[in-house]
């Protein structure tokens, strides 16, 4: 199972919240040789010795933005969040081809999401009318407020929650092969590659100025295709309450 996988899939229980809430209710280990030692600003290390530095390097950030391109068989899932080691969360996710919730998890231990409309039209299919009607009037525009430690909301913010996703990195790097040298947002990276079996493919995309952050992972093959970037390491986290006026707590939901 890939890195990319993994963060889909924390991605994808944030999916089942949002549903609820809208409507008021064994690995694969890689193969293959290590690959050839590089050279510039990683002396001697091998290909895998460079994914372990670079995993370890993004596990110690205290905060980054991720985002997430993927396709599964539940459809493509899209994500842009910014979270930090103390679980402030802002950004965006868009499940299907349509459809947008807004994420903010600040400091008093609340979520609040907001939902479009399509989103919500999505999420109320197969009600009555006068239900998709009184869905959309009660959410367009407002954020709903949840509790955090709601066991739906803990799910939630399993990405929102840095050490569980950087968590997700952890794996058996002994068949990495070096690739390229290529550009990430402009940032000089180099690529490595690590094959599993069935035909799926993870390529990291490691920074080689500054530290050397995974900066992308990119899956192919498989089922579960994708793309995951990182960016914003050690920036502040912004993530405020809404304003009162705008926010409706969940338990008022019929």
């Amino acid at each position: 199972m890939s890195a990319t996988v993994r963060v889909r899939r924390r991605a994808a229980l944030a999916t089942t919240l949002c549903a609820a809430v809208a409507l008021g209710a064994t690995a694969c280990g890689p193969f293959g040789d290590t690959g050839p030692e590089a050279s510039g600003p990683f002396g001697d290390m091998s290909a895998a010795q460079i994914l372990d530095k670079a995993v370890a390097t993004t596990k110690a950030a205290r905060s980054l933005t991720v985002d997430l391109d993927t396709k599964s068989t539940d459809g493509p899932l899209k994500g842009y969040l910014s979270t930090d080691v103390q679980g402030l969360c802002a950004g965006t996710m868009t499940i299907g081809t349509t459809g947008t919730a807004e994420v903010i998890r600040p400091a008093d231990k609340a979520v609040y999401l907001r939902f479009d409309e399509a989103f919500l039209k999505e999420q109320s299919k197969g009600e009555s009318a006068e239900v998709q009607a009184e869905v959309i009037k009660q959410l367009k525009g407002r954020w709903v407020k949840t509790d955090a430690n709601d066991p739906d909301a803990k799910d939630m913010l399993d990405l929102c929650d840095l050490n569980k996703l950087t968590a997700d990195f952890e794996q058996d790097t002994a068949g990495a092969v070096e690739g390229a040298e290529t550009t990430v947002d402009g940032r000089k990276a180099l690529t490595l590659t690590l094959d599993y079996q069935g035909g799926e493919k993870d390529t990291f995309y490691v920074a080689m100025e500054g530290k050397p952050y995974l900066l992308k992972i990119v899956t192919t093959g498989g089922d579960e295709p994708g793309t995951v970037s990182f960016s914003d390491f050690d920036k502040p986290v912004t993530a405020k309450a809404p304003a009162k006026k705008d926010v409706m707590d969940e338990k008022s939901l019929g």
